[in-house]
């Protein structure tokens, strides 16, 4: 005969209403930790040709949103100095980010032909993604390419830097490891003049801005004297994308916004040289030579 259950101590019963105010909570981070799961398994079944599309990238199925905490936005100061804290080749990718909310994969796959300066818009057409220890060209989040409305700053900022580098043909395969090739003059490059890995670009670029606008304490250093940034979610580079989230919805409202908001941004020095016309636009401009930060460790592979 099994023993009665036992009765609950009352030093470790529930507070009245605590498990209302969490298990909301828990419930949203469990089922989309098990979309997350199940649409991985579902892309490795695409990968192995199990199956020829992932169901869970379907239109009519729906995401389990996330319920956590607030979004706190960071402020122009903020922005400006992440900025400020890349080093000068890299600068365009945090403004460009900044002004019209690409994501990190779709900025490391931003090609020359996506920019259109006589509509001022930008075509977003792909991504960096990361399968397995392999990279490939795929279409954006949820499959769907977009135009996005460039700001006079950020079309100047984009001019200065695709004169400076010269973008030249790159090809990954589409979509899967063994995907047909697919060739665009990317804008951004790594120092070994490949495409930009997310890893690589987050410990040795993103985080040292970070560090740079007080946003990050300083690194620790282990043993054999490499740095170790602090890592959380909140301060990865999507945070960016909240930044212009209270933009007007109108494209030309928009880019007068972003001129306006973004100004000290715009007149920052890429490639050694300010862009003349915004140089003109900020009152912050100085005329000291400004580098940005040196990216170091370069030779890292990930």
């Amino acid at each position: 005969m099994s023993p009665p259950p036992r009765c609950p101590d009352a030093n470790h019963a529930p507070r009245a209403g605590s498990t209302n105010r969490t298990r909301p909570q828990i419930k949203a981070v469990l089922a989309r930790s098990a979309f997350l799961v199940l649409h991985g398994s579902l892309d490795l079944a695409v990968d192995d040709e199990t199956i020829k599309r992932n169901p869970a990238k379907a239109r009519v199925v729906k995401v389990p949103a996330s319920k956590g905490g607030k979004v706190l936005a960071w402020g122009d100061d903020v922005v400006l100095r992440i900025v400020e804290g890349h080093a000068s080749q890299y600068r365009p990718i945090a403004a460009v980010g900044a002004a019209c909310r690409l994501r990190q994969g779709e900025l490391f796959g931003l090609a020359e032909g996506d920019i259109d300066f006589d509509a001022m818009v930008i075509h977003v057409r792909r991504q960096v993604k990361r399968l397995g220890r392999e990279f490939v060209f795929a279409l954006p989040k949820n499959d769907t390419e977009r135009t996005v409305p460039m700001s006079d700053g950020t079309a100047l900022i984009l001019k200065d830097h695709i004169e400076a580098v010269g973008p030249r043909p790159h090809t990954l395969p589409w979509e899967r490891v063994d995907g047909g090739p697919h060739t665009v003059k990317l804008l951004f490059r790594w120092t070994d003049d490949k495409h930009i890995r997310s890893r690589t670009y987050d410990e040795l670029v993103w985080k040292p801005a970070l560090f740079h606008a007080g946003v990050i304490r300083q690194p620790t250093r282990d043993a054999s004297g490499r740095k170790h940034f602090p890592s959380s979610r909140e301060n990865g580079m999507h945070a960016l994308r909240h930044y212009p989230h209270m933009l007007p919805s109108s494209h030309e409202r928009a880019r007068k916004s972003v001129d306006n908001r973004l100004v000290a941004i715009f007149s920052l020095r890429s490639h050694g040289a300010a862009t003349e016309q915004a140089a003109v636009r900020s009152p912050s401009t100085s005329g000291e030579p400004d580098g940005g930060l040196p990216v170091r460790e370069p030779g890292i592979s990930l």
